[in-house]
């Protein structure tokens, strides 16, 4: 089937192949009817433009890469991610781009470094979320000529949008607080940015709100992790004194100390409280349902994504900077009131 040309257009409509052109790409030295009549007449005849003629036109690919790897191979049913990612995905398609992956499986034979990726795809920008920032290839990409965004993790002259992880903190801990618990345990996710500004707030939050935290009941478990939450929590549960509230390192991680908490016959929040972090769907269906931070996924996703895309079109002008977004507490019915 023979591809519709410009000069198919310009036959059909009368015009020269340059007004046609003039038209389709919005010039404003033609009047709108004309442009109106030459628009429809493409799409009528099915009239697609030439991607590469585009590139080399405007010297851009409307294509962003995105870096997404996570050790616990969730991929994309990882709850928070994937809903950053699909936000992140429609506001830039909104705005003409697609979006590719780029590969982040280092075991395969003759494969490339992030950068060579990046700059194989022709990708004009590349957002980076949920993965090892200690990792050489991820800085060597963020230091390059390549727009990059972040998400959830600073890095100097680059711009990043980050959850508000320290009032979200400081918000759990103050409503835990306030259901009159004085003994609030915290098994944290590994060490990350994140987990820093976490553990941080958590310790300043009890130490405004006069809360002792013994060694004991802080511990660590990987993110997402039901395995290592359900041994922490048996740790927990153990201790002489044990806490009466667990806040976990996400929500999907808590799954495993409620199946810790079951083992022993105990009941939440009857028996021990608990919560979670990040607002996942599916907690807001467990009985009871989990006290938890609901994060923004959808603003994040917005934010990085005109970021970038501000970063390509106004170098100049774009500021570079930390857009925080903050979230909000779901009160559930996991954690008991005392008082």
């Amino acid at each position: 089937m023979k591809m519709v040309s410009m000069k198919d257009i310009s036959a059909v409509c009368g015009v020269s192949i340059a007004t046609v052109s003039k038209a389709l790409n919005n010039h404003k030295d033609i009047g709108e009817d004309t442009k109106e009549h030459i628009r429809q007449v493409a799409k009528e005849l099915g009239y697609l433009p030439n991607s590469a003629a585009k590139t080399l036109k405007t010297n851009r690919t409307h294509n962003l890469g995105v870096l997404f790897s996570d050790e616990g191979r969730s991929g994309l049913t990882h709850d928070y991610f994937s809903h950053v990612l699909d936000s992140f995905k429609s506001t830039a398609e909104e705005k003409g781009y697609d979006i590719t992956f780029i590969n982040s499986c280092k075991t395969r034979k003759g494969r490339m470094s992030y950068l060579e990726h990046s700059r194989y795809r022709g990708f004009d920008g590349v957002m980076i979320a949920c993965v090892d920032f200690d990792d050489p290839e991820v800085g060597e990409l963020v230091r390059s000529d390549i727009p990059v965004v972040t998400i959830d993790h600073l890095f100097n002259n680059r711009c990043t949008i980050v959850s508000d992880n320290v009032k979200g903190m400081s918000d759990l801990v103050h409503y835990v607080y306030g259901m009159g618990h004085r003994k609030i345990a915290y098994i944290h996710g590994a060490d990350s940015a994140v987990t820093q500004s976490r553990l941080s707030s958590f310790y300043k939050t009890c130490e405004e709100l006069k809360i002792k935290v013994p060694d004991g009941y802080i511990r660590e478990a990987p993110y997402r992790s039901t395995l290592g939450t359900y041994e922490e929590t048996l740790k927990l549960l153990d201790m002489k004194d044990p806490p009466t509230c667990i806040l976990y390192p996400d929500d999907f991680s808590s799954f495993g100390g409620i199946n810790a908490i079951n083992s022993r016959g105990l009941k939440i929040p009857d028996d021990i409280s608990i919560a979670g972090y990040d607002g996942i769907r599916i907690a807001r269906h467990f009985e009871p349902q989990l006290t938890t931070i609901i994060q923004d996924t959808k603003r994040l996703g917005e934010e990085a994504a005109l970021k970038l895309i501000s970063l390509i079109e106004n170098p100049k002008s774009t500021i570079t900077e930390q857009i925080v977004v903050t979230g909000e507490i779901f009160e559930g019915k996991s954690v008991a009131k005392l008082n």
